[in-house]
């Protein structure tokens, strides 16, 4: 208990302290939350674009493409096939029509809003039941496109990154010109970052004949999946991976958010160092401002771990409110921020929203801590060895 009252105690008067040390400790304070910060905000990108691309994902839904493909781009299916992948168990039916959408995806160059840029979007032609087999896509605003004409409809998200897709224009695409009739809302997914036609239009714009990409299918249920893979897996007529819709598009979103952190970790790594000079200067500069307070305490009875504990209990401290301010500063700033990045297994733009989770904060936090720790350590042990009748003779 002794112990613990000296500890208080001593703590208690460095915070009140702490006023008169107020261009040092911003020092600190500024230097772990830049840290946190940049931390937060990078995280933060990899966190939304993974959001965004599983909010895809459902587990009723499979995805089949060509063996070994890495990507729908990389994918290719026949028309016959098409029909095999129709008629297989496990597809759920109304009134005895499979409930799937063969597709084909090809990319559109367009530019973008904020820069000019140019962008590879995705034009994804798609079946008469391209809505059944996606989960919270639905249209909010127009109408659906007809079959047979050269109209689309735009995701929500690329209409607002990308130019010339507002509701009623025409843009072109090579020599084909194509009129935006609709817009359509994915629940934040991924399919809201493209634009989408008939796909028979598509064929024929494209001149890919009678192939497909992919077929999208709707399960009867979670579990009929694995009946699929083995009847697919069996026809010697097919040669086709099949995936969970949330296995395949968290499979593709790997790439992207890995790179993200791969860049944002060494980053922080070297930001977190400096801090952690910031904080030992910080530190030390409280350290010999105090000396003769220190050892007047030391006189007065005080043992040395209390002196100790309560300055890195300060360093820690000085680091907390970094942290906070930092966290405060990314949310304000980073969370909810609409981008688009380049998806390395599409090769296309994807548009999604910064999510600075608490997850991240929390992490932010704990980096800022283990800062405050490893920045107080030296100077309170040299606060703690501070030779009391040297410090005595100065006063």
């Amino acid at each position: 208990m002794r112990i613990l009252n000296q500890v208080l105690a001593v703590t208690r008067l460095n915070i009140l302290n702490l006023p008169k040390r107020i261009a040092t400790s911003m020092v600190a304070i500024v230097g772990v939350a830049a840290v946190v910060l940049v931390f937060a905000a990078v995280l933060s990108m990899a966190k939304g674009f993974e959001r965004t691309m599983t909010r895809a994902g459902a587990t009723d839904t499979a995805i089949v493409i060509r063996s070994g493909s890495t990507s729908e781009l990389a994918s290719g299916l026949g028309n016959d096939q098409v029909l095999i992948v129709e008629t297989a168990p496990g597809v759920l039916r109304d009134g005895g029509e499979a409930v799937v959408s063969a597709e084909l995806y090809v990319l559109v160059d367009i530019r973008k809003k904020s820069n000019d840029s140019a962008a590879n979007v995705p034009f994804r032609g798609v079946g008469s039941r391209a809505f059944d087999v996606r989960d919270s896509t639905a249209l909010i605003e127009g109408r659906m496109f007809e079959p047979g004409k050269n109209e689309l409809i735009v995701g929500r998200a690329a209409q607002s990154e990308f130019k010339g897709l507002e509701l009623g224009a025409a843009i072109k695409f090579g020599r084909t010109e194509w009129n935006v009739v609709g817009v359509f809302a994915a629940d934040g997914g991924v399919a809201e970052s493209e634009i989408w036609t008939d796909v028979r239009v598509l064929q024929g714009a494209y001149r890919r004949g009678n192939s497909f990409q992919t077929v999208r299918v709707r399960l009867r249920d979670t579990g009929a999946i694995a009946g699929l893979k083995e009847a697919l897996r069996n026809d010697p007529r097919l040669d086709v991976d099949v995936f969970s819709e949330r296995q395949f598009y968290s499979t593709q979103a790997e790439g992207t958010s890995t790179f993200i952190r791969v860049l944002g970790y060494p980053v922080t790594i070297l930001m977190a160092i400096g801090a952690v000079f910031g904080a030992l200067n910080s530190m030390y500069s409280s350290v010999s401002a105090r000396g003769k307070e220190i050892a007047t305490l030391r006189a007065l009875g005080f043992g040395p771990l209390p002196v100790l504990i309560s300055t890195i209990f300060e360093s820690t401290l000085l680091a907390l409110a970094g942290g906070l301010l930092g966290g405060a500063i990314a949310f304000l700033a980073f969370n909810g921020l609409t981008v688009s990045t380049l998806s390395n297994a599409s090769f296309s733009q994807v548009v999604f929203d910064f999510a600075v989770t608490g997850d991240l904060l929390l992490q932010g936090l704990v980096t800022a801590l283990i800062i405050g720790l490893i920045g107080g350590l030296l100077p309170a042990i040299r606060a703690a060895r501070l030779p009391v009748a040297q410090a005595l003779r100065e006063l």
